[in-house]
């Protein structure tokens, strides 16, 4: 068989092709590019498999390409939005998907398709099995089986620069919600189990994250999966932290780092190497301190900054939440005729609880979202940058701001500056609720809970069909009734219908709760 390779438009431009959608219409078969050519059959699998099923492939690697088929289009388009914000690595190299003119994979009469088919059963069964497991068995040779364990470990080789727990859950939120976070020295390393809401999360991180550096040639990552599945977190401090509970004591907050590591904050600028002969190892000074944008993740994880915490010589203060520093977003392209105050407070209070909306006067097609915290902004900027909202594809960046400015008295402001702080809607208020678990990237099908007793399928159906939405599919969840899952049209209905339809009254007291689910019926 023959198969004539898609195209993109600038095939050298990666940025072009990340930053606006796939030049084809969504298929349920993507087309993947710069592929090493020691790569395996499992590795290309496994980047699919987080998403579905992955029910066929084909590797060129004469082209260093390859195309993946998954089980729906749903999943694929999950998949590809899932990578534009965050560019897949393999063997260390990044890797770029967008969606092939191909339908589908006729891929029978082709040489080694024995062992594809081989590589497929091994990774889904793999992968299947691991969902239903409680997290305590493992694989035959001992170790944890990938997708497992929702927790990591992780150690930092060459660690010339300090590396605090906010840039490791800066990093590693980038691939899912991260719970908790302990840090300590082990071995003369520095080392760190984090904890995922999602197995598959962690899968996903290592996958992408072993063998990457944090800053240009040096700090090291190695991840590999932890033998425990749930972490206890005592104490908030630099040392660990629990996401989920703010409510948590700082204990003594001991430095991050043993003694002999401390030299390493001792000069304010630049940071004295704690190793012998790596003292000219100074950071790069024109590193912009705003940092954490994690856009690229090239060689090094993307723009990352040496902590300014480091440069001055201090860790973040004893006990405090994450910094509010960087917890204001800037959303840009948004459609001035359609959006308002309200309905970015729903959209973004999917991923955090949004405090302010401030729609610019003189650009609407620019708004200001303060969240909660940074943790909440970076969740939200990972999972919102590149959707489409009103037939525009939105960009979700980190703000220079610090808070969003109320207007003031007798300012002429049209209500397009919201202050949302004491909302009743916000989902993140309960230290340890279930919804921290329940984070999912936008998809076409919608979870619906709260649902009155005596409310049937036809109801809902015509609800969300009255108001505009394509409705492919709806089912109650047999154990309970009060929720169930709607599959709409595409991405883009789902995101509206969540904006128009969280909190509709259902009547008999109960309001509508709307959010993306991760399954698909």
């Amino acid at each position: 068989m023959t198969t004539s390779l898609p195209t993109v438009a600038n095939g050298t431009d990666d940025k072009t092709y990340k930053g606006e959608r796939s030049p084809c219409d969504p298929s349920r078969v993507l087309h993947i590019r710069r592929v090493p050519i020691e790569v395996s059959e499992a590795e290309v699998i496994s980047l699919g498999v987080p998403f579905g099923k992955v029910t066929n492939l084909l590797m060129l690697k004469g082209k260093n390409q390859a195309f993946i088929e998954m089980a729906s289009e749903e999943a694929a388009i999950t998949m590809v939005n899932y990578y534009t914000t965050a560019t897949p690595h393999v063997r260390n190299q990044p890797v770029y998907i967008q969606y092939s003119n191909h339908r589908e994979l006729k891929t029978d009469n082709l040489p080694n398709q024995g062992r594809v088919q081989a590589a497929l059963q091994a990774v889904n069964a793999m992968h299947s099995g691991n969902m239903t497991l409680s997290g305590t068995a493992t694989a035959s040779d001992g170790g944890m089986m990938p997708g497992q364990s929702p927790v990591l470990r992780l150690i930092v080789e060459n660690l010339y620069y300090p590396v605090s727990l906010e840039v490791l859950h800066q990093i590693f939120s980038k691939f899912g919600t991260v719970l908790k976070i302990i840090t300590f020295t082990k071995n003369n390393q520095f080392q760190a189990l984090l904890q995922y809401a999602d197995p598959m999360n962690a899968h996903h991180a290592k996958m992408a994250l072993d063998g990457q550096n944090i800053y240009n040639g040096c700090c090291t990552l190695r991840v590999e999966f932890s033998k425990l599945t749930s972490l206890n977190v005592k104490y908030n401090n630099d040392k660990s932290r629990d996401f989920t509970r703010l409510d948590l004591p700082s204990g003594d907050g001991q430095p991050t780092l043993d003694p002999s590591m401390q030299t390493a904050f001792g000069a304010p600028g630049i940071i004295s190497s704690p190793y012998p002969g790596a003292a000219g190892f100074a950071p790069a000074i024109g590193f912009h301190q705003a940092g954490l944008s994690m856009q690229t993740m090239p060689g090094a994880l993307g723009p990352l900054t040496i902590p300014s915490s480091a440069m001055t010589g201090r860790m973040t203060i004893h006990g405090m939440a994450p910094t509010t520093i960087h917890s204001v977003l800037l959303v840009s392209n948004l459609n001035p005729e359609s959006i308002t105050p309200h309905g970015l407070f729903i959209l973004f209070g999917v991923y955090g609880d949004v405090h302010r909306v401030k729609i610019l006067f003189n650009k609407k097609e620019n708004a200001l979202i303060q969240m909660a915290d940074a943790t909440q902004a970076q969740l939200a900027m990972s999972h919102l940058n590149g959707q489409r909202l009103h037939g525009k594809v939105i960009r979700v960046t980190i703000s220079k701001h610090q808070t969003v400015q109320l207007p003031r008295e007798g300012q002429e402001d049209q209500g397009l500056t919201k202050d949302f702080s004491g909302s009743p809607l916000h989902r993140f208020k309960k230290p340890g609720s279930k919804n921290f678990q329940n984070i999912f990237p936008p998809s076409a099908t919608l979870h619906l809970s709260n649902i009155p007793p005596s409310t049937t399928d036809d109801f809902l159906k015509d609800l969300f069909a009255s108001s505009g939405y394509t409705v492919k599919a709806f089912k109650f969840f047999q154990k309970d009734r009060k929720m169930a899952l709607i599959q709409l049209g595409s991405v883009e209905e789902a995101i509206q219908a969540l904006i128009d339809l969280h909190n509709h009254d259902l009547g008999e007291n109960h309001h509508l709760r709307v959010s993306f689910s991760k399954s698909t019926i």
